[in-house]
């Protein structure tokens, strides 16, 4: 019998506390009493009002495990019955060991585990890794978890008001759990992915690892602020073949319009808007996250997820499209039907 992957359920965890655009504004005003830092600036060149901020003392495996538990809750399931574990996001709470074995701990899971990072992309990642793993007899049902904390990075104190602007993308992101749990079925689920990179665009979005804090004393995880040379990232997606995008959909005889909801990965509004009408995804489709949510990392498209099939905009049997951008700069597509 042929195997396929069906998505058996997602689920998404966003922390209670949110900080407002305006606030964090006020935050930096008081921490640099001395700069004259440009009110605004933030909300205008990403759309950004609000985002997530987790409690000081939860880690990405903490994130992660918060969503891994409700979707096995959701699925009527038990962490053993797991066959392997992947944990994808930026976020981690070590260098060694992975991430995965963390999160695997904390919800009792005794399965295989393993990592799978690529920026923003790790997630699609992941589910591409997942999906030939059970179409090819490995496993049978994987749960993929994310926990991202960017947060933690935020650059308080600043030297000028030149490195306000290189800097300005860290003010964006926001905190959250996510996971999904792919399992063996007779019907296809994952109908096609597809993915492409432009790796000599890797430097106009960076964060740099000489920038992690070195503080043995630390309780949480930090990453250096994200600095971002927004014209050199979008030239580095515009050296990507949109095929990437659309071969897919003509392989399976699809269209945008055939989708329930399509969800894209969301750095600011500008450039949604702008990736969109390059790749041609109908505006009405999208589902908008980054005003309210902030730049969610890679679990942007899995909050996305889980606020369609909770809201009933997507029901069983319907098309449901994840496109990924991110950072190296890299970009790909996931056609499932839900």
């Amino acid at each position: 019998m042929t195997l396929h992957t069906r998505l058996a359920g997602v689920a998404a965890h966003l922390p209670e506390t949110t900080l407002s655009t305006a606030e964090l504004e006020d935050r930096l005003a008081d921490r640099n009493p001395a700069l004259d830092l440009p009110r605004g600036l933030i909300h205008d060149h990403s759309g950004v009002r609000r985002r997530h901020i987790a409690p000081p003392h939860e880690k990405p495996s903490d994130l992660a495990a918060h969503a891994a538990r409700r979707v096995l809750e959701e699925c009527d399931l038990q962490a053993a019955d797991l066959d392997l574990l992947i944990y994808a996001g930026v976020s981690s709470d070590a260098v060694e060991p992975a991430t995965g074995h963390i999160v695997a701990a904390k919800i009792g899971a005794c399965c295989p585990v393993f990592d799978v990072r690529n920026a923003c992309n790790s997630v699609l990642n992941a589910i591409q890794v997942a999906d030939a793993l059970i179409s090819g007899g490995r496993h049978r049902r994987v749960l993929i978890c994310c926990g991202e904390l960017p947060t933690a990075g935020t650059p308080w104190t600043l030297s000028s008001a030149e490195e306000y602007v290189t800097v300005a993308a860290s003010y964006t992101v926001s905190d959250a759990g996510t996971a999904v749990l792919l399992e063996a079925a007779a019907e296809p689920g994952v109908l096609a992915h597809r993915f492409s990179a432009y790796s000599a665009g890797w430097p106009a979005a960076v964060s740099a690892v000489d920038n992690l804090t070195s503080d043995p004393q630390a309780d949480r995880p930090t990453i250096g602020p994200l600095t971002v040379d927004s014209a050199q990232l979008v030239r580095g997606f515009e050296n990507i073949d949109y095929a990437v995008f659309h071969k897919p959909l003509a392989d399976l005889g699809l269209t945008w319009d055939d989708f329930a909801a399509i969800c894209v990965h969301q750095a600011s509004l500008a450039t949604l808007w702008w990736f969109c009408d390059q790749v041609r995804i109908p505006q009405g489709k999208v589902v908008v996250t980054i005003a309210q949510h902030g730049n969610l990392v890679a679990s942007t498209l899995l909050v996305q997820l889980a606020r369609v099939v909770g809201s009933g905009r997507v029901r069983r049997g319907d098309l449901v499209a994840l496109v990924g951008l991110a950072s190296g700069a890299s970009a790909g597509i996931v056609v499932v039907r839900w």
